[in-house]
């Protein structure tokens, strides 16, 4: 497709044709967003009471310790616990308030980088809509993903029928786009995780493992959006 300012990272993220796109996309924007709250946003007021308020999942506290330095994760950390101590803790000791303890419930559920990736991942995937939409180039290159892992799947085929979504007399053929790169895929994974576990009947010592090597490791990522740790 041509590319724009609006394309390129589409264009970018559905190149490689290698894992899930969706998945690249999700990583790239949690990369972006836990540098810029270790970098630039230790400056910036209004994102500073809204990280204070919601903090983050573990998933992104580790992410920001490994892309930003250990002072700014501090001095986070301190402005949150802080926010807490203030907020969602009892200001004397004997039964523990039901709205604070509700309050409580909510942030700790809540993520600063999880509902800006969230955000962004729909304004993204409007752009791969319209792009799909267009049937040139970039239809063929969704066509040829290796597969959309199960939590994209999910993702793509409820917002492709919501506003911002493919117009509606080309979601069929979306709906069936996007199924055919998770079923074809699922339908794969399940013959070689099969073909894993035979392996370790007796009568099998010697056999070919084939593609059946990794089997596990790439359930996990289908499944989970995440590969396993090496081991």
């Amino acid at each position: 497709m041509k590319e724009t300012i609006v394309t390129i990272p589409i264009n970018d993220l559905f190149a490689p044709r290698d894992g899930c796109p969706l998945c690249r996309m999700e990583h790239m924007l949690e990369e972006q967003y836990c540098t810029f709250v270790t970098g630039d946003a230790m400056m910036e007021p209004s994102v500073r009471v809204e990280t204070n308020k919601k903090g983050f999942c573990h998933r992104h506290y580790a992410k920001m310790t490994q892309v930003g330095q250990r002072l700014p994760n501090a001095l986070i950390l301190e402005s949150h616990l802080q926010e807490i101590l203030e907020n969602h803790m009892p200001k004397k000791a004997g039964k523990p308030d039901k709205k604070q303890l509700e309050a409580l419930g909510t942030m700790l559920n809540s993520c600063y980088v999880c509902d800006r990736v969230e955000k962004d991942m729909l304004h993204l995937i409007a752009i791969v809509f319209a792009e799909w939409a267009k049937g040139q180039e970039f239809t063929q290159t969704y066509r040829d993903q290796p597969f959309i892992c199960l939590n994209h799947y999910r993702l793509l085929m409820t917002a492709a029928a919501g506003k911002g979504g493919v117009p509606s007399k080309q979601l069929p053929a979306f709906h069936e786009d996007t199924l055919a790169l998770v079923k074809q895929y699922l339908e794969t994974l399940k013959k070689d995780i099969s073909h894993f576990v035979t392996m370790f009947d007796y009568r099998n010592k010697g056999q070919d493992w084939g593609t059946s090597v990794d089997a596990i490791e790439r359930s996990i990522e289908f499944l989970t959006k995440e590969k396993p740790a090496a081991t």
